[in-house]
């Protein structure tokens, strides 16, 4: 088909992407892409590099037309400690305060990139999760978890504030503002099951079993109304900052752009027949 008279031309596949600070697979379908932290000797760590790269690379997944859905995940039995402590706390102790400043947008820019691309975000966690890995895990669409993670927003545990990469304002979202409030001021972990029990993990699995349970989400939903499911994102994400009205006004209107995709007729289609729909995501 021509693309004279479209927006694919402004768009382009992201399954061979080759990053360079941390793994990238995607699935067979070219649907559904996994993110590997990949410093399992460290716990995965974060770098400037990696946060950055990060950053662009969810930036980029607005304009892929095969990546539906994505799964962010850890190697070596761990999700990611946090910056690293050496090549990121340490030289931070010796910038300028515009430097500094720099620095917390940049990592505050990963979470603008992840809440804004249309692809639902898994998040697979294992183990530690700490500092701007459990912003990275917070900041998911959905989080599956083990009994064995241990999450924490350990911010005020190295002399900062528990205001870092948006989590005031995302983790009373998720848990209440009572809950959120415990962790971030006391910077103390949250286990896996009171995780689950808060709401902030959507279910737990065995070590081995987690990835596969998210990878195995992420396949349904990308078998979804994949068009559909960017638009339930953006609404989930905008409408945190709308009165109801706005917000009842919002879902009207993204409601009748759905209703004109070939998905939404595919569905009736197929419900007339008896039949499974089959999206195609358009």
């Amino acid at each position: 088909m021509s693309t004279e008279h479209t927006m694919e031309h402004h768009k382009g596949p992201m399954a061979g992407y080759q990053p360079k600070n941390f793994l990238w697979s995607v699935s067979d379908d070219g649907k559904v892409a996994t993110i590997s932290l990949n410093r399992p000797e460290r716990k995965n760590p974060l770098t400037f590099e990696s946060y950055a790269e990060l950053r662009d690379l969810f930036r980029k997944l607005v304009y892929a037309n095969d990546i539906k859905i994505v799964v962010v995940t850890g190697s070596g039995g761990n999700f990611c400690s946090g910056g690293d402590v050496h090549e990121i706390i340490g030289p931070l102790t010796k910038m300028t305060m515009p430097q500094l400043l720099d620095f917390t947008r940049m990592t505050g820019d990963l979470v603008k990139a992840m809440r804004n691309c249309p692809q639902p975000i898994i998040a697979a966690v294992d183990g530690v999760c700490a500092g701007a890995g459990a912003v990275v895990a917070l900041a998911s669409d959905m989080r599956l978890a083990t009994e064995q993670t241990k999450t924490a927003f350990l911010f005020t545990r190295v002399g900062l504030a528990g205001a870092d990469m948006g989590a005031c304002a995302l983790l009373p979202r998720v848990i209440g503002q009572g809950r959120a409030s415990e962790l971030l001021y006391t910077g103390r972990s949250m286990s896996g099951q009171e995780g689950l029990n808060w709401g902030f993990f959507n279910s737990l699995y065995a070590s081995e079993e987690v990835l596969g349970a998210a990878q195995d989400l992420a396949r349904r939903l990308a078998d979804g109304p994949t068009f559909a499911h960017s638009m339930t994102k953006k609404a989930l994400h905008q409408e945190w900052s709308m009165g109801v009205d706005e917000a009842i006004e919002a879902e009207a209107q993204a409601q009748a752009i759905c209703m004109q995709t070939q998905d939404f007729h595919r569905a009736y289609h197929a419900f007339v027949a008896k039949q499974k729909p089959v999206f195609e995501g358009d």
